[in-house]
């Protein structure tokens, strides 16, 4: 059923104004634990490195999912999917207020791990379905920008549900704030069911052919790439820095620097906006570089170095006396990472081929949540033996090798199949 240009694009846009709220909703529910840390480790009698094995068991099943929430999505659409995961995630989070010890914890965190990790590649296949080549970059900008506000809001607001309701009241109140966003899902559904004749029509604009370029290389040949492999290791060095300071930076102020949970609410948030400022800025500015006549290379990485060497500066964080002081290097580090992620995932893209892009964007994805995983029980046995000194110099140091593997990966361009297979084929 043909439908009005000017009404399909503000389907288009309404769908993804879904999915941004649905990636801010994603990110609470998943940030609440690091804010009430301290208070369920005292009420379920948990060390640090107890805390490490529940974060573990999350981002296990978030790597696992993520792949295979990809897969689902190509199978039912982006509506049935970001359906299933919504409620599935609001249900594991809610499930938290019931935990008791270690193992029910751990439990319920796997099962949000296993709801959450299906939302991204979701939200990629409904930016695909609905809109043009050269509109889906501010649509994933957008998803990203949700993962700061969802960090920015969490703290204020889990704090006071908790000190007047308890920390089980923060978990049942925000989980359950997924299910207000489902009905009108469903009826902005019912009104495209309306226009197009389907709840799921074809993408609404045709796809671009995925021809490959002469010399192009095919998804073996990257896998032969050095390039790829640098960048992969580069992302995933520095998505294990974020999850320390997503899932470790609340639990230190109010540990090490005496913060109450009143001041963790008012005070918190503030890395997570110069998060924001940092996801939005950085990709504008780059991107406004390449405008200008700058190559892709050097565009991008014009924004990249200076990036990765103010991350280095939340490794100085437990040396400095002012808790101030401490709260201003790492919102100088989240503003520095978030500026990274939304040039190197960029980057990913630009080097892979075409025919290859989401699936060579996903190893990535999921070769950054495995690394979190794995130093997840290390962090928290650290932080039980010497504190949370060891954890930030290490993070800051991760950034530090990230920039060497982006160097040592070369040009950012698209890989090429090597000379001698090109001229066999």
């Amino acid at each position: 059923m043909k439908v009005e240009p000017r009404r399909q694009t503000r389907f288009a846009w309404a769908v993804i104004l879904f999915l941004f709220v649905g990636s801010v909703l994603n990110y609470m529910d998943r940030a609440l634990l690091g804010v009430v840390m301290p208070q369920v480790r005292k009420d379920l009698s948990l060390s640090n490195a107890d805390y490490g094995l529940a974060l573990n068991a999350f981002l296990i099943l978030y790597m696992v999912f993520y792949v295979l929430g990809g897969r689902l999505a190509d199978r039912l659409g982006c509506r049935r999917t970001f359906s299933i995961t919504l409620v599935f995630w609001s249900v594991a989070c809610v499930l938290h207020s019931f935990a008791q010890g270690l193992r029910s914890l751990s439990f319920f965190r796997a099962l949000l791990g296993m709801g959450q990790g299906g939302f991204y590649p979701t939200a990629i296949r409904g930016a695909a379905e609905w809109l043009p080549p050269q509109d889906r970059a501010k649509a994933v900008g957008l998803f990203l920008c949700g993962i700061s506000v969802g960090t920015l809001i969490t703290p204020p607001l889990v704090a006071w549900i908790t000190v007047f309701y308890g920390w089980r009241a923060a978990f049942a109140a925000i989980g359950a704030a997924g299910f207000l966003l489902l009905p009108p899902w469903l009826f902005l559904h019912g009104r495209i069911r309306n226009a197009y004749g389907a709840p799921d029509p074809e993408p609404a604009f045709a796809p671009e052919e995925l021809s490959q370029p002469a010399g192009g290389a095919s998804v073996a040949d990257v896998f032969r790439s050095r390039k790829y492999w640098c960048f992969l290791a580069a992302r995933s060095f520095s998505d294990a820095a974020w999850y320390f300071y997503l899932f470790w930076m609340p639990a230190y102020f109010q540990d090490a620097r005496g913060f109450s949970l009143e001041m963790a609410g008012k005070l918190l948030w503030i890395p997570f906006f110069c998060a924001d400022i940092g996801a939005l800025g950085g990709a504008w500015a780059s991107s406004a570089l390449i405008r200008r006549g700058f190559s892709v290379n050097s565009g991008r990485k014009t924004l990249l170095i200076p990036s990765a060497l103010l991350c280095v500066s939340g490794g100085l964080a437990p040396f400095v006396p002012a808790p101030v002081a401490a709260l201003a290097l790492v919102s100088l580090t989240l503003l520095g990472h978030q500026s990274w992620s939304s040039n190197i995932h960029t980057a990913i893209t630009e080097i892979a081929p075409r025919t290859g892009v989401a699936v060579l964007y996903g190893m990535t994805g999921a070769a950054g949540t495995l690394m979190g995983a794995i130093a997840q029980p290390l962090i928290g046995h650290t932080v039980d033996v010497a504190g949370y000194t060891p954890g930030f110099v290490g993070a800051g140091a991760v950034y530090l090798a990230a920039l060497v593997l982006l160097l040592a990966a070369g040009r950012i361009e698209p890989i090429r199949r090597p000379a001698r297979a090109a001229a066999a084929g």
